[in-house]
């Protein structure tokens, strides 16, 4: 393979290997979220609302706080150690999670199956990046291929979120008395696939040791580290507002639309359908990768507008339309937060964008633990979605001037 100023690009069946990785642990995380109320509503044998919001809050949480806790650390290992034993690690460790979660019979093993699935799913997602920023020649080429695993991730959570509805719509209809059962098989399934995807890692990616090309970093600057904390900024409003928004959506869709569980993957379907023509958009050859970070601002203002907008969304069609705006904003910031991340990282590539996994982690727990305590807040209203627009606004002003600075890394 060509070297291209002291880097090896990664041929396509490498390329494809991470891809799988990507998209095997977004099933994973994706198929959970249509059929949690549900899960939660068996196990815990209640039926109060407050006590379905709750624990459906804070399980959502529990995985992106996993995330947020061992992403940090997987990167640094990886950054030490070998890459490709990080992911067949974290492969390996999601398939045993995932088996545990479809095998649970109280709510404690939920939690700890949905914890130990964040854990490894953390040792994928930033070292998946890293290993495409150790072998990029370019910043096109680095953009492409970021945008190919920001494709798999979404193309993951869209089939995660329709197999887990379908799953529950399927045995309601056919074995009314076995949803438990069709629940089961898409867990086991995903497990399955993790485990396939470690072997595409294990036989399609190099073996030669990174760390035996690349110099020792330097110290980052004080602009640097203050660039790095800004981006770091956006990755977790960014994730905040996701967060809240996927569990408020998911009980606003069941306790006050009255959609089941199908429907409410149709929902996050939409979703990724859109998150992934908005990422498919921003790093194609329409748009210089060097003037992505002039999307910052009119991504925060559209995510902020999208979330104000929920409450006021009263049927099935006009969620939809809501949905599209909340996910095409998210699809353009997280993508272009991972690629200035990178770009910014030098050569501690694994290090960096674990705290980027990490603090888009840490987005996320707060904001999905947040909307399922304050959904039915009887004070304020729809609070779980005004709430998280406000705190994205303030992240909109927050990033006045951020491209300007960005525009010294490109």
């Amino acid at each position: 393979m060509k070297v291209i100023d002291g880097h090896r690009p990664l041929g396509w069946q490498s390329s494809f290997a991470l891809m799988s990785a990507m998209f095997v642990v977004a099933v994973g995380y994706g198929i959970v979220l249509p059929v949690l109320p549900f899960l939660v509503e068996r196990l815990a044998r209640m039926g109060e609302p407050e006590t379905l919001s709750w624990h459906t809050g804070l399980l959502t949480g529990t995985y992106a706080l996993a995330l947020f806790l061992f992403a940090p650390l997987w990167g640094r290992v990886s950054d030490r150690y070998s890459r490709p034993r990080i992911l067949l690690l974290g492969l390996g460790g999601f398939a045993s999670a995932l088996t545990l979660f479809a095998l649970v019979d109280s709510l404690p093993l939920l939690y700890l199956g949905r914890f130990l699935s964040g854990v490894f799913a953390s040792a994928v997602t930033p070292v998946a990046y890293a290993f495409i920023g150790d072998h990029s020649p370019t910043k096109e080429w680095r953009a492409r291929r970021f945008a190919l695993l920001n494709a798999a991730g979404t193309a993951g959570f869209f089939v995660g979120p329709m197999l887990g509805g379908l799953a529950i719509f399927g045995a309601a209809q056919i074995l009314p008395e076995a949803v438990g059962a069709g629940i089961t098989v898409p867990f086991l399934a995903t497990s399955g696939l993790a485990l396939l995807a470690g072997m595409m890692v294990w036989w399609l990616l190099p073996t030669a040791d990174h760390l035996q090309t690349l110099p020792i970093a330097t110290p980052k600057t004080r602009d640097g580290q203050i660039l790095i904390i800004r981006i770091l900024s956006i990755s977790f409003v960014t994730a905040l507002a996701v967060g809240a928004f996927e569990v408020g959506l998911s009980l606003r869709g069941k306790q006050v639309l009255d959609l089941n569980a199908y429907q409410i993957g149709l929902m996050f379907t939409e979703c990724s359908l859109v998150m992934f023509v908005a990422q498919a958009l921003v790093f194609s050859p329409l748009i210089k990768v060097e003037r992505t970070r002039y999307l910052i601002i009119p991504g925060l203002a559209v995510l902020a507008a999208g979330l104000a907008m929920v409450p006021f969304a009263s049927g099935f069609i006009t969620t939809i339309l809501v949905v599209g705006m909340v996910a095409a904003s998210a699809g353009v910031l997280s993508p272009i937060a991972t690629y200035w991340i990178s770009l910014s990282a030098g050569k501690t590539q694994g290090a960096e964008l674990g705290l980027q996994t990490s603090a888009a982690s840490l987005g996320q727990a707060v904001g999905a633990a947040a909307a399922g305590l304050s959904f039915d807040f009887a004070a304020m209203p729809n609070a779980s979605f005004t709430l998280t627009a406000v705190l994205v606004t303030a992240g909109l002003v927050g990033s006045i001037g951020l491209p300007r600075f960005l525009k010294k890394v490109s």
